[in-house]
């Protein structure tokens, strides 16, 4: 059982054991890992209490409560799957073994009915999250399940059971096992693609020797099949009663079972499942180099600590390892795009650098939108790496929200700009963004400046209404009002909104999934307020250079009173979008003058001073 700590996910655990039909006793919670016991006192669910209980401490505030977690471990029956993920989960984040598990779960939520429980389980584990799940829909439970064995009965291991049932009781050992299992499958079954499908299978097992070595005898591994196949059938008789939030995680490479056509599936049976692929994973994706469960779950927002997902309270900044994770998915664009710079300083004067970009929240960066966004990976990554500051961007709901409908987009692609702080655009959000003292990115042009028409380059698409103003003098927030170019110089747009439109089955396709999406500003009118859902085609350049200018904050403080005048309002409006115009302005002008402006000029530049030498542009 896991308390999840404020850094994150893990202080304590407990992990659920099956010992098997060679150990005594029945299956038992323990805790293998640096744990102490939850406050609560819990025990396991057959009495016997596996923690030791701690001498009383001194009277301390009352904690504010935390999710636990509960991890359910697959075929292995150890919980070895978490030892690799509980450093960072500490830091941060069958019906006989259905009702022990449920026992526990609905103790703890009998003592803290305000807080979620996380079930993680993978394989077999997988099925039991699952029904207790489905047998408990009134407890708020966060479902986690990799690989789960629910789909068994397609799964290869079932062909080695008549096998298994003619071996002798006896423990595998490293030397001796796949000559044994060569000669017995040769002796009894000469099909030679069963002969392979069941030596591929075998294969598999016996590559994961630090974990199979000293538990799978012949019987245990009957029984654990045995177990398998049951809790696969237990459990697909109630997938339609789950309601619980389910985050699927499949391997594409686990041979034991389809786990990647069962993510799928359940995804399209479950009522509110999201999934995560890991095409290059096998089937103990715990225990394998790459896969970052607290990565994962930052960036599917599905870490809480309250009835509801709270942007704040609930978001855990990146370390600088998940910083370097996310950021290795655009490792090429910053040296292709070698992005300048430059800032304001109170005195009016524009600088090389961010010297004059604000350190203290709460600020509010008011910008324009390039064709496709290019430009936020750059823009978030320059401030990270030279200022330490998180930028919380107010991002369309479509990059948090998928439909079961919706086929076009990947959303995994998204998961590194919600590891990295973008909340769904709202007023709400923003207000808590802008209370919580953080620096906030709004585009009031949306995702109409972001895909915009042809000819449209640099062009404001703002609504009429002073919609961010009054919010950020509520606050009292710097406005720090921004222009960026260089999207010109990076792509041709190829085909735009009306040329898409014009192309019946590709217009119904927008339709269909901007019906499905959330409908922002439906009480405005206009081209703001249209904005269809789609990607233009566009076509690569040799890149050009982006140009970022943050120009002077703007301060709101003491000016609340004044700027609930309606008037006084939409001037600073006026004012705030009249110097994104001037920054925009100034960088297309200056950006002439650059002689690095393009990449083999750059790369010149670097093959004589190095590649790790800062790149100049024109003159201030």
């Amino acid at each position: 059982m896991c308390q999840f700590d404020n850094h994150g996910i893990g202080d304590n655990t407990l992990i659920f054991e099956s010992p098997g039909p060679n150990l005594g006793g029945g299956p038992r919670w323990f805790s293998p890992l640096d744990c102490s016991p939850s406050p609560s006192g819990s025990s396991c669910n057959n009495g016997q209490t596996f923690l030791k209980p701690k001498p009383k401490p001194k009277p301390k505030p009352k904690p504010e409560p935390k999710p636990i977690l509960l991890y359910l471990p697959g075929i292995d029956g150890t919980g070895l799957g978490l030892v690799r993920q509980h450093h960072k989960l500490r830091h941060q984040m069958c019906a006989e073994l259905v009702k022990l598990v449920e026992g526990t779960v609905r103790s703890e939520y009998k003592l803290t009915p305000n807080r979620p429980i996380y079930l993680i389980g993978e394989s077999v584990g997988g099925c039991l999250a699952l029904s207790v799940a489905a047998n408990n829909p009134h407890i708020d439970l966060m479902l986690i399940v990799a690989n789960p064995a629910t789909s068994f009965g397609r799964s290869k291991l079932q062909l080695l059971k008549p096998l298994l049932a003619s071996m002798p009781n006896q423990c595998f050992h490293r030397g001796e096992t796949m000559s044994m299992i060569k000669d017995a499958v040769l002796k009894r079954l000469p099909q030679p693609q069963v002969v392979e499908n069941i030596f591929e299978a075998f294969h598999t097992i016996i590559s994961y020797y630090s974990v199979v070595t000293n538990i799978l005898s012949v019987r245990t591994l009957l029984w654990k099949i045995e177990m398998s196949k049951a809790a696969s059938s237990y459990t697909n008789s109630r997938l339609h009663a789950i309601k619980a939030p389910t985050l699927i995680l499949s391997s594409g490479g686990d041979i034991l079972l389809p786990s990647l056509e069962e993510g799928e599936r359940l995804c399209s049976v479950l009522s509110n499942c999201d999934i995560r692929r890991f095409k290059d994973n096998g089937h103990f994706l715990f225990l394998e180099d790459g896969v970052d469960l607290v990565y994962t779950i930052k960036g599917v927002h599905f870490y809480r600590r309250g009835k509801c997902y709270d942007c704040v309270a609930d978001y855990v900044p990146p370390t600088p390892s998940e910083y370097r994770r996310g950021a290795h998915q655009y490792w090429l664009f910053d040296p292709a795009t070698a992005p300048v710079m430059f800032s304001t300083l109170e005195n009016g004067e524009i600088v090389n650098g961010l010297a004059g970009f604000p350190n203290d929240g709460p600020t509010l960066l008011v910008g324009y939108h390039l064709l496709t966004g290019v430009e936020l990976v750059p823009l978030v990554a320059s401030i990270f790496e030279q200022k330490n500051i998180i930028i919380r961007g107010l991002a369309h709901p479509i990059l948090f929200t998928k439909s079961k409908d919706a086929k076009y987009f990947d959303f995994a692609v998204f998961d590194p700009f919600r590891v990295m702080g973008a909340v769904p655009v709202s007023g709400v959000n923003l207000f808590k963004l802008l209370a919580s003292k953080s620096h906030v990115l709004l585009y009031p042009g949306g995702m109409r400046e972001a895909c915009h028409r042809k000819g449209e380059f640099y062009k404001l698409f703002w609504p009429e209404e002073p919609e961010f103003v009054r919010m950020a003098a509520t606050f009292g927030a710097k406005i720090v009002p921004f222009g960026v170019v260089g999207a010109d110089d990076i792509f041709e747009l190829l085909a735009d909104y009306d040329d898409l439109a014009s192309i019946p089955f590709i217009k119904e396709a927008i339709e269909a999934e901007t019906s499905l999406g959330v409908k922002l500003r439906t009480e405005r009118s206009g081209e703001v307020a249209n904005q269809p859902i789609h990607i233009p085609i566009v076509l690569p350049k040799v890149p050009g250079r982006l140009y970022f200018l943050f120009g002077k904050p703007i301060e709101t403080a003491g000016r609340r009173q004044e700027l609930m005048d309606k008037q006084k309002a939409e001037e600073l409006y006026l004012h705030v979008k009249s110097e994104v115009e001037r920054s925009l302005a100034f960088l297309k002008e200056r950006r002439e003058h650059d002689p690095y402006r393009y990449l083999f000029s750059r790369l010149l530049y670097q093959s004589i001073h190095g590649f790790t030498a800062q790149i100049p542009t024109f003159e201030l």
